[in-house]
């Protein structure tokens, strides 16, 4: 069974960071590719980050490019969201998705992809 578990969210002042975690089980890495995606109330779900793993490459939206770094740690099946000089409009649900395997991936919207964790929250102070 393929289980995305988020972790990390929590309350932050703009210009903090936080790291935000999907642990992966069910599958391995290999040939997979994930997302991370966030949900502001009242607001369409959004991409924000990609990484896949047959091509090692990595996708940002221009609203986070410079500011969030994806990552993985394929030993601890893990990937990761650094989230950097976070702002109030960064506030949202954040979820990682899972789709593969696949030979290569870009920055792709939410319907593309077959596995959701069930979302850890960001929330930005002012």
């Amino acid at each position: 069974e393929v289980q995305l578990v988020e972790s990390g969210g929590g309350l932050v002042q703009a210009g903090g960071s936080l790291r935000l975690s999907c642990k992966v089980s069910g599958f391995t890495f290999d040939g997979y590719a994930i997302g991370w995606f966030r949900q502001a109330p009242g607001k369409e779900r959004e991409g924000v980050s990609s990484f896949c793993s047959s091509d090692g490459n990595t996708y940002y939206a221009d609203s986070v490019k410079g500011r969030f770094t994806i990552s993985s740690d394929n030993a601890k099946n893990t990937v990761y969201l650094q989230m950097n000089s976070l702002k109030p409009e960064d506030t949202a649900v954040y979820y990682c998705a899972a789709v593969g395997p696949v030979g290569g991936w870009g920055f792709y919207p939410p319907s593309s992809y077959d596995y959701w964790g069930q979302g850890t929250q960001v929330t930005v102070s002012s």
